[in-house]
């Protein structure tokens, strides 16, 4: 196994030896500008997050709710490039040495290359992709490049999805799986749903592979619950509503930190 994907496959080892579920922020790129999204990424890495997506913005997300969507419009206005993509996660995984993932729909990378981007995204020290919309069916020629480079293919499962295809996607799948805890866009939730716990026992049943839950996770009562029983707690429109309210940068990673302290506090059964 390559080092790329073999640093998040020992990642999971650790936390499982240290009995929690993996942390696991998402920021996107280029929020609120490309040197400022890379500062977000390194501190929420260095306060206890232990793996990290980073979002490639999309014009179209039609799975973001309307906090992603901000941050999405605000990268691309802001002039984003996927070579800026690539370098937050190249100065990300240079920093901390923790796995860094890009997070990102089929279209952006079809038109740019995917030999070209699984070849730029492994010698950035990528540790692999999570597609939201690539179906697994059609995805032979991305695992071929991803595979030669070492990178992993995540794919997302839903409550919706039953457990035939469920068997398809975790066999066709690298690194961990993503599990949706509801049907919907992405956005902060008060409270996790309860149709995740059945998910991942549903998903288990047909891999070996990590199972990681998100959509909804804000705050640390909620990451103990599903780190209860998922292997990985997954955050994300927390992370960016903290950055859109702060006043300024520095109250903005002040921010992040305190949220990403807070939250690995809930994974490890802590308040």
């Amino acid at each position: 196994m390559s080092g790329n994907i073999q640093l998040l496959t020992d990642t999971f080892a650790r936390t499982r030896a240290e009995g929690r579920a993996a942390l696991i922020a998402y920021l996107p790129a280029g929020f609120p500008t490309v040197d400022g999204g890379i500062a977000a990424v390194k501190t929420v890495l260095e306060s206890g997050a232990d793996i990290v997506e980073v979002g490639l913005p999309h014009s179209d997300p039609v799975l973001d709710g309307p906090v992603i969507q901000t941050a999405d419009d605000i990268a691309l206005r802001g002039g984003l490039k996927i070579a800026d993509v690539i370098r937050t996660v190249q100065q990300a995984h240079a920093a901390t040495g923790k796995p860094v993932l890009v997070m990102s729909y089929w279209n952006p990378i079809a038109r740019y290359g995917i030999e070209r981007f699984t070849t730029e995204l492994a010698d950035a020290g990528g540790a692999g992709c999570i597609l939201l919309d690539l179906p697994v069916q059609e995805s032979a020629a991305w695992r071929e490049h991803a595979d030669e480079q070492g990178l992993a293919t995540i794919f997302v499962v839903a409550p919706s999805t039953k457990d035939e295809r469920l068997k398809q996607i975790t066999a066709a799948g690298s690194g961990f799986v993503y599990a949706a805890s509801r049907m919907g866009v992405t956005g902060a939730r008060d409270t996790v749903g309860t149709a995740a716990d059945d998910l991942v026992r549903r998903t288990r049943a047909t891999t070996d592979l990590p199972v990681c839950v998100g959509i909804g996770v804000s705050a640390s009562e909620h990451a103990a619950e599903i780190a209860g029983f998922a292997d990985g707690v997954i955050a994300g429109s927390a992370f960016v509503t903290a950055l859109l309210e702060a006043p300024d940068q520095a109250a903005g990673l002040a921010a992040i930190r305190a949220l990403t302290a807070e939250l690995a506090q809930g994974v490890r059964g802590e308040r």
